[in-house]
């Protein structure tokens, strides 16, 4: 085991700007403490905050956690349910395993001291142990029913069961000796042995933003858990650092990509001023309605025969269209006609805040409209979080299991955290023992074998390579070229990074949003490389961060991380523009047929990338050290 160290460490004007830690765990929502929680108390473990721990999207899941744990459902029912959903576009062995192992993974976290909402106490079965502080039975959890499941199946904390979830499991991090956890530091990028032919992850580049300082941190394995891309988009469920740093920090290390353009809209974001909070699913599964303002109408009763509780996918797009006809912005979801107590009892949260908002939702309806919730896409991995690299695993939204398919069914992201977390845990350690038995330094056979012996990259079937190339868009003549510049303002031009980031969300929002067309995707893609060539993208104006330049330290990281951010756009715009169908949440209007044969969208990494296509994805170096490589 490594000597520990701790956060004081870090921050003190002498300390070194490198350290050592066995496990680095880049992000500290669900999937990142799942897996610190679950590794062995042996390992000294490190988990990387870029804020506050609670500013993650685990802490703001309102509906709950999916698995089958009542008597009369049953596995191969969820399973079903998810397949459907997904579109097609589920990885069949990956679902099988991540949703097989739901009813344990619920109870791991009664055991961590989750408080689930309970049925109703004649109802409980006794607790097995006679201490009354045991853990809860899963037995024993008040089940509620979502969007595109067949039964109850979603156990919950109230309507805030992300929040009471992160809280219990920092606790337990918080005590454990062997944990250490740094809020306010932004992982930049992975580090490898690129000397190496067989890449081994090593660690990270990080930024101390408490300190104003970059941090070297050395790992024997890293685990990607730094959340999914929704800040790319205006309207959008995900706090602010949920930009995709972590997708583009594995592509550019050398792992695959999958499946980017499938972005979840969740039906009923609160629609009042530029709220970003969600009203959840749940409401709709307990019997909430959904209405034109203007004429009255319950809509969904005329899209689908499951109406308000049909897959997010399809509900979204009802909503989007009811908005582009009345014009107000928003549709109407009525739960007046349920029990007031009820609805207090069951949706604390949603009734307060709503309620300060001036919104009685036991008497007047809510107004709602999609926002960017979720990244079905991802880093490439299999259920136990291995991904391309050696030595690098992936949990949460940030990966790409196969789970969610084309659409993401509710309430499965938090079970697949908990599971696939869980699971790297348990590889996790055994890697390391291979580690410890072959000298890597010394002999790259040694790594070869090691690879080859304990490091199986994913595999996926039925693939469709996504090509970053300018041949894959048309050529424009003059007069298609002064109408998009016309229609984009291209002849403005924007340097300023804030005014860039804001235009870029708007842009998503409207160009890559609930529905797109190839139109409209090329627009985007004109406007992006405008923002580029604008912002100078290359190495000279984005190569450094200096550590003896505080003052301007954070202009030279917002320029990178914006830069970055514009190259994951183009990512999921040509993964978008190139899947010529219609299918789960993307919808392309000028494709609205599925194809014959669903297959799964692939970015190759970009050392495979064609030589001529690696400018637009320039090398950064900090500090001299190589943090993108294109090779």
């Amino acid at each position: 085991m490594s000597e520990a160290w701790s956060a004081d460490k870090v921050n003190t004007p002498n300390s070194t700007d490198t350290i050592q830690t066995d496990v680095l765990i880049i992000g500290a929502g669900l999937a990142g403490l799942s897996t610190a929680l679950a590794l062995p108390p042996s390992l000294n473990i490190t988990v990387l905050s870029k804020a506050a721990l609670e500013v993650c999207s685990s802490h703001y899941a309102q509906g709950g956690i999916a698995a089958s744990l009542d008597k009369n459902d049953r596995i191969a029912d969820h399973i079903a349910d998810t397949l459907i959903a997904g579109a097609g576009l589920c990885e069949a062995n990956n679902t099988s395993n991540i949703l097989s192992a739901g009813q344990q993974a619920v109870q791991w976290l009664c055991e961590q001291g989750v408080p689930f909402t309970l049925i109703p106490q004649q109802e409980r079965q006794p607790y097995n142990n006679a201490n009354p502080l045991a853990a809860l039975q899963t037995s024993n959890l008040h089940l509620t029913k979502e969007g595109g499941h067949s039964c109850r199946r979603v156990a919950h904390a109230d309507d805030a069961t992300g929040r009471h979830v992160m809280e219990a499991l920092t606790v337990k991090v918080k005590a454990a000796r062997n944990i250490t956890i740094l809020p306010y530091h932004e992982a930049l990028s992975l580090l490898t042995n690129s000397a190496n032919p067989n890449k081994q992850c090593q660690g990270a580049l990080v930024f101390d933003h408490s300190s104003q300082r970059q941090l070297t941190f050395h790992s024997r394995a890293v685990v990607l858990a730094s959340g999914g891309l929704g800040q790319l988009f205006k309207r959008a469920s995900a706090p602010n650092v949920c930009v995709g740093d972590g997708v583009m920090m594995a592509w550019q290390a050398g792992c695959r990509l999958a499946n980017l353009e499938f972005i979840q809209f969740h039906p009923t974001g609160l629609a009042f001023g530029d709220s970003s909070f969600l009203i959840s699913e749940a409401l709709r599964g307990e019997g909430g309605r959904l209405y034109c303002p203007q004429t009255g109408k319950r809509f969904m009763l005329d899209v689908d025969k499951r109406a308000e509780l049909a897959p997010r996918d399809i509900v979204a797009r009802a909503i989007a269209e009811q908005i582009n006809k009345n014009g107000l912005g928003y549709v109407n979801l009525d739960v007046s006609h349920l029990p007031a107590e009820f609805l207090r009892e069951h949706f604390p949260q949603i009734y307060q805040t709503l309620f300060e908002l001036g919104i009685d939702i036991t008497k007047h309806p809510i107004p709602v409209a999609p926002t960017a919730h979720y990244s079905c896409g991802g880093v490439v991995t299999d259920a136990n979080g291995v991904t391309d690299m050696t030595g690098l695993y992936a949990a949460g939204e940030v990966a790409y299991t196969g789970l969610h398919g084309a659409n993401r069914l509710a309430s499965n992201s938090l079970l697949e955290c908990v599971v696939v977390g869980r699971n790297i845990a348990a590889v996790l350690p055994r890697y390391l023992a291979a580690l410890d038995k072959t000298d890597t330094t010394a002999n790259n056979g040694n790594l070869k074998q090691l690879a080859a012996d304990i490091w199986s990259a994913p595999t996926l079937k039925n693939t469709q390579t996504v090509t970053l190339s300018s041949t894959t868009l048309p050529l424009f003549d003059a007069y298609q070229y002064s109408t998009t510049k016309s229609a984009l303002n291209l002849d403005n031009e924007v340097t300023d990074i804030n005014e860039i980031t804001a235009q870029l969300k708007t842009l998503m929002t409207n160009n890559m949003g609930i529905t797109r067309s190839a139109e409209q995707l090329e627009q985007a893609l004109i406007r992006i490389q405008q923002w580029q060539q604008s912002i100078g993208f290359d190495k000279s104006k984005h190569s450094t961060i200096n550590n003896e330049d505080i003052a301007n330290s954070q202009n030279e990281l917002a320029e990178f991380q914006l830069a970055r951010q514009l190259q994951l756009a183009i990512l999921v715009i040509q993964s978008a523009y190139q899947r010529l169908e219609s299918r789960g949440g993307h919808y392309r209007q000028d494709y609205p047929q599925l194809a014959t044969v669903p297959k799964t969208s692939v970015i190759e990494p970009i050392s495979h990338q064609p030589s001529t296509q690696i400018d637009c994805f320039n090398t950064f170096m900090i500090n001299n050290e190589v943090i993108t490589e294109a090779s």
